[in-house]
């Protein structure tokens, strides 16, 4: 059973490579959206924002400005958008594309208020192109359009299942913790939010649940309120 009525869905783009030979790996974008599909069937509305980093990453441009930079992986989600999209569509569930930057031929424009009309129609909503600003992540996009659109809670599908009291790859002491503060992210500098990210999502005291997304059943799990990953709040 459903927890929430709404929820943002961040998928990182990295996770939807992988082990492709390519960017992007349709089978598991597939079996991601047959679980999405679990939790539209059971009423939830789904916004999801998609990372880019299986194309281009920020700071990969070393050679041009960051600006530019920037631009260059908003175009990245877009693609990765297009194909969840797809995924979405041929499980079953109506979906859109919208584009903080217009690109009318590809996608509607993001309009906050056609996004949740759009939810509220039964459609998922997937907001490419991040906030549509340079020198802020995919993770600072999800906090924003969580937060535009009303969602009960963000659900940050990563690569890692959890935030750790160090980096587990480096320590093999480190301890995934259930519940940290965004004051203690911020204090402490943890890397797995960025801090402008952090720090909207604790002025708006949004629920973050940070899981991995190894398994795509996690995302139902998460939906349905279970035990997992690390869940980031004002407590």
């Amino acid at each position: 059973m459903a927890k929430y009525k709404r929820i943002l869905l961040k998928l990182s783009g990295e996770a939807l490579a992988k082990g492709a030979d390519g960017i992007l790996n349709f089978d598991f974008i597939a079996e991601v959206a047959s679980k999405i599909k679990k939790c539209y069937d059971d009423g939830v509305q789904i916004a999801i924002v998609v990372g880019g980093g299986n194309i281009w990453r920020g700071k990969t441009g070393t050679q041009i400005s960051r600006t530019r930079s920037d631009h260059i992986g908003m175009l990245a989600t877009v693609i990765n958008s297009l194909a969840v999209q797809t995924g979405l569509e041929n499980a079953g569930i109506p979906a859109v594309t919208m584009t903080a930057i217009p690109m009318q031929q590809i996608a509607e424009p993001y309009v906050r208020d056609k996004a949740v009309a759009h939810l509220e129609s039964g459609k998922a909503v997937i907001v490419a192109c991040g906030s549509g600003n340079p020198f802020f992540s995919t993770d600072t996009a999800a906090i924003l359009r969580a937060v535009e659109l009303d969602a009960d809670i963000a659900l940050f599908a990563k690569n890692i299942d959890g935030v750790y009291t160090a980096d587990p790859k480096k320590d093999p002491t480190a301890k995934k913790l259930d519940s940290i503060s965004y004051n203690d992210i911020l204090k402490n500098d943890l890397a797995v939010i960025d801090s402008t990210a952090a720090a909207l999502g604790r002025e708006n005291s949004l629920p973050i649940l940070l899981f991995g997304l190894n398994e795509p059943a996690n995302i139902i799990s998460a939906v349905n309120g279970e035990k997992l990953g690390t869940i980031v709040n004002n407590f």
